[in-house]
């Protein structure tokens, strides 16, 4: 079976994915031109711009398909292979074999809600005011007799101890997302993926406001699953996510689609035996999204030669700088938690006296890009900004003001 040749390891992948954790020198201004734009792009926890190299490679991709059509097929499944050690690098996923490719992080979410072999009585535990794919799914639930208890976690003195104190003996699952979609709370993971532990309850995260900007270790915290689309923080396109599945819960979930790429060897066209993977593909039934993978393998290498820890840190430093700016901007309240261990790239804010829609057309008249969630104004900068940008900012938001 020739087919069989053209499969990449996973050995040499995860080869490519330790080296691309060496930090590496990128250059900002080439490989991001938004940055020539007069006014600051702060909107990434909306939908981030593509870097250059993801740009070519889409290009690239394009080029190739009108030209040669798929001839090179076995090049765009080794790049797919690539492309989950890459994602289990940046998760802290074991293996790649733990890493499937979705459509969006909605997706995921409705693969484990759907799938989980609910029974009358079961419970599971959420954030309140959770973005509606980490909600909707599981509300659907209640027609399997399942009910879920909505935390406030903002009104806890102990957002942590207040989700543990929700589980009881029929809890199975705690669904959280790791960094909040309107002011960036940031849960602690690691305490809550010990707690599920301890207790034997399934861990889910939606990490869509993480991934790509601050460290994620789905062994440390014991996640049991988590998706994360790519057009955020990954800067990447839509349309294509990733999805964390560990070994030991993978047939915890029936599988409610079924198709012919989720088998280990889908090529073998003339099978016999229908035997779902062992392996994450199992959750992808149909065909690939190969242009998709081919820019989220671009976007996940810059990351990873950049170095995570760098990324962080800059991810971190810019909120610190809007923190400490927008305190000094007479009338403004910033509307995201100021503990350290709270803050994530995600900073809401609002004005005591100009009302936020105002503000917002203001700021956007100036060609500030960023985003109204609820009475805040949320600013969502990346590692390849930073003070200069920043900076920029409050110059436009006290001229907004004034």
């Amino acid at each position: 079976m020739g087919w069989i040749r053209h499969e990449i390891s996973a050995a040499v992948a995860g080869q490519v994915a330790r080296r691309l954790l060496q930090p590496h020198y990128i250059d900002m201004h080439e490989q991001f031109p938004i940055l020539k734009n007069a006014a600051p792009y702060l909107n990434h926890a909306a939908v981030g711009p593509w870097p250059r190299c993801t740009t070519e490679a889409v290009q690239a991709f394009a080029e190739e398909n009108m030209r040669l059509g798929s001839s090179n097929y076995w090049e765009w499944v080794a790049r797919e292979n690539e492309l989950r050690e890459r994602l289990a690098a940046l998760t802290g996923a074991a293996s790649g074999q733990d890493i499937a490719l979705l459509k969006n992080t909605t997706e995921g979410i409705s693969m484990v809600a759907w799938g989980l072999d609910w029974q009358p009585g079961d419970n599971m535990v959420l954030p309140r005011d959770e973005f509606a794919s980490n909600r909707l799914p599981w509300l659907a639930q209640a027609r399997r007799g399942v009910e879920v208890r909505e935390i406030d976690i903002r009104a806890a003195s102990d957002a942590e101890a207040a989700l543990i104190g929700a589980m009881d003996e029929n809890t199975r699952l705690l669904s959280v997302s790791s960094v909040q979609w309107s002011d960036g709370f940031r849960l602690g993971l690691e305490r809550l993926g010990d707690a599920c532990h301890q207790r034997d309850i399934l861990f889910f995260v939606d990490a869509i406001q993480q991934l790509g900007a601050l460290p994620l270790d789905v062994e440390s915290s014991r996640i049991d699953f988590l998706a994360a689309d790519a057009h955020k923080w990954l800067l990447a396109p839509e349309g294509i996510a990733v999805f964390y599945c560990r070994d030991s819960a993978r047939q915890k979930i029936s599988l409610t689609q079924q198709g012919w790429h989720m088998f280990e060897k889908p090529w073998n066209y003339e099978r016999t035996d229908w035997t779902p993977a062992d392996s994450a593909k199992r959750f992808e039934a149909g065909s690939p999204n190969t242009m998709g993978q081919a820019a989220l393998h671009a976007s996940a290498g810059l990351l990873l030669e950049h170095g995570m820890d760098q990324v962080t840190g800059q991810v971190l430093a810019n909120s610190d700088f809007l923190f400490r700016e927008l305190k000094a901007v007479p009338g403004v309240r910033i509307s995201s938690r100021a503990e350290p261990d709270r803050r994530s790239g995600i900073v809401s804010f609002l004005h005591g006296r100009v009302p936020v829609s105002e503000l917002y057309r203001e700021l956007k008249k100036a060609g500030v890009s960023c985003a109204v969630r609820g009475d805040s104004i949320r600013l969502s900068p990346h590692f390849y900004q930073g003070e200069n940008e920043l900076g920029e900012f409050i110059h436009i938001l006290r001229s907004a003001i004034a």
